[in-house]
């Protein structure tokens, strides 16, 4: 990995600070990389599950049109009993 810093002071510091740790400035450097975009991941990772929280919410407090009340699911077999029935009769 190429080390090129345009601001002298920048890299004296990420020098210093790396010497501090005991560790290389190429190490030192991934190892601030990788705990941001941990960082960050875990910030999305919280504010997804928030939102999963906050929908999950949403559709509980909503009756369900997907998942139809089993008054209308015995209503509408029965509908489609009747229909076959009008059809076979209807065919003969």
């Amino acid at each position: 990995m190429s080390l090129r810093f345009p601001d002298p002071e920048q890299r004296s510091a990420i020098a210093a600070a790396a010497k501090e740790a005991g560790v290389s400035m190429q190490e030192y450097i991934l190892s601030a990389a990788y705990e941001r975009a941990t960082a960050v991941e875990a910030t999305f990772l919280a504010h997804f599950e928030a939102s999963v929280a906050r929908s999950h919410e949403a559709f509980a407090a909503e009756p369900s049109s997907i998942d139809p009340a089993p008054e209308q699911r015995a209503a509408e077999k029965q509908a489609r009993r009747d229909l076959e029935r009008h059809e076979q009769g209807g065919a003969a």
